[in-house]
């Protein structure tokens, strides 16, 4: 179904307003994540008959009230509540965008299933861009935001984890691998994100096999 002029007009300035939010990010959810992870919710959205207008806004929408750049989960879902209802966002597509963005995060794994085709839609999209090339590089900028280490072969990766620790305590990049990305392929709702998913983590494996010779010294000459 094609939008209708106030349609479109919702997502132009969700554009401008995301951008001027995110555009100085460094942590790795900045405006091109956001570029991203639209593309690509637009695309599954599509290949899988959801309404493409719920999951574009929330695709561009989701990080604004992400709990990591924001004093809270709540204060992060309230700004982008008043933000729908003062640009004239209706009701019902409202509380269906704010639901999705409030349990999309993958939270150490904590959060319940989606419960929307349009849910699962940006939460495929979100987690496909925490994977492969993108997801590699992604993994690096955060770890430098957060002031962690690459690699410390003596800090073993987090096994069982509450939601607060899974966002407090020290980590590294490397075992955000183990503690988050490489157990993303498994927890796809849609068949095309699946599809995406297995070639993406695919990405991650090689690459992690080719560090660990690096770092042991042990890479073909």
């Amino acid at each position: 179904m094609k939008m209708n002029e106030e349609q479109r007009g919702w997502i132009e300035r969700a554009e401008q307003y995301v951008h001027e939010e995110l555009c100085r990010d460094s942590s790795g959810h900045d405006w091109w994540h956001i570029v991203r992870v639209r593309r690509l919710a637009v695309r599954i959205a599509g290949e899988e008959g959801a309404d493409v207008l719920i999951c574009e806004m929330a695709a561009l929408l989701h990080d604004v009230a992400d709990a990591k750049l924001n004093p809270d989960h709540d204060s992060g879902l309230h700004k982008v509540a008043q933000w729908l209802e003062s640009n004239g966002v209706d009701s019902k597509i409202r509380d269906k965008v704010l639901s999705i963005i409030a349990n999309m995060s993958y939270n150490g794994g904590h959060n319940p299933p989606m419960d929307s085709l349009e849910g699962q839609v940006v939460q495929d999209a979100d987690r496909l861009d925490a994977m492969g090339a993108i997801g590699i590089g992604r993994t690096f900028a955060y770890a430098g935001w957060k002031g962690h280490l690459m690699h410390d072969p003596n800090l073993a990766p987090r096994e069982a984890m509450t939601e607060s620790e899974y966002r407090q305590q020290t980590s590294t990049a490397i075992n955000h691998f183990s503690e988050k990305l490489l157990k993303l392929k498994t927890l796809m709702n849609t068949n095309s994100g699946k599809q995406l998913a297995h070639k993406r983590h695919l990405v991650m494996e090689e690459f992690l096999e080719q560090f660990h010779k690096e770092w042991n010294a042990e890479d073909d000459e």
